[in-house]
């Protein structure tokens, strides 16, 4: 069986995948073919149905859980993960509710994140989430949301935190952010996905067992960051949900399901 599978350049992704990618775990009779995209790419091809496995944002998986489930391993969940609303200089409410805000896509969990911290929010743009610091830079919106290695390097640039976005979610629910998570398409068999998921644990097993954290297949894919940097990004994205969802990981996307209003009987894990 070959599987096609979508994941991002980001450390963490790359970290998690690099066994598999290299064949240091394998499974028999089983090859991947993979792709990297950001994180908004990867969650309008699962849309399309492109991909057998495809690295997704937890907001975006309802939207195609007819067509995917989720593995119990390799996703980005946690404490202090979360998405950061930052801006050029310092905003007030009143000025904010009437800001350009940079969203780093639509159909993301940092989108959902804001619009679950500021629902009265309509003025929203969409882009890369590697362009957002430049645009709020450069005065072509007033905000933005930053993900992934921008959360450690936007105090360099001069730029202010007006909100911890994932903070809001963890006092407001107790619970977890679900970033996003390894989605699997449901017609492969079940005995397959389980096989599956286990190859992912043992992937990131292995890369934990390594000397070094940070090596050449995970600095080619990343993002201009500096070592540090991708060690912290690492450090951060995977920990012991990237493992195994385990309870609390459950109930924070079973969380999100409900403030999303979502009536699927489909089964959220594999």
């Amino acid at each position: 069986m070959k599987i096609r599978i979508g994941i991002s350049p980001c450390p963490n992704d790359t970290y998690i995948f690099e066994a598999i990618y290299h064949q240091k775990v394998a499974l028999k009779d089983t090859t991947f073919e993979f792709v990297f995209e950001d994180v908004e790419t990867l969650n309008e091809m699962a849309s399309k149905q492109a991909l057998d496995m495809v690295k997704i944002s937890y907001a975006h998986y309802f939207s195609v859980i007819d067509q995917y489930c989720m593995l119990r391993s390799g996703g980005a969940l946690g404490n202090g993960v979360g998405p950061l609303l930052i801006a050029k200089t310092p905003i007030s409410i009143p000025e904010l509710i009437n800001s350009q805000i940079a969203v780093p896509g639509k159909h993301t969990t940092a989108h959902f994140l804001l619009s679950f911290a500021w629902p009265q929010l309509k003025n929203k743009r969409y882009f890369r989430f590697e362009k957002i610091e430049e645009a709020i830079l450069q005065n072509i919106v007033d905000a933005g949301v930053i993900i992934h290695e921008n959360r450690f390097t936007y105090q360099e640039k001069g730029l202010h935190l007006l909100m911890d976005l994932g903070q809001y979610w963890e006092t407001q629910t107790a619970l977890p952010i679900p970033l996003g998570g390894i989605a699997i398409r449901r017609t492969i068999p079940h005995d397959i996905q389980l096989q599956i998921n286990a190859l992912l644990k043992s992937s990131i097993e292995w890369a934990n067992r390594q000397p070094r954290k940070i090596n050449d297949f995970i600095s080619l894919h990343a993002q201009e960051m500096n070592e540090e940097v991708m060690k912290q990004h690492i450090s951060l994205y995977v920990n012991e949900y990237s493992l195994d969802v385990g309870m609390l990981g459950e109930q924070a996307v079973h969380k999100m399901k409900e403030v999303l209003n979502i009536s699927s009987n489909k089964s959220l894990f594999i």
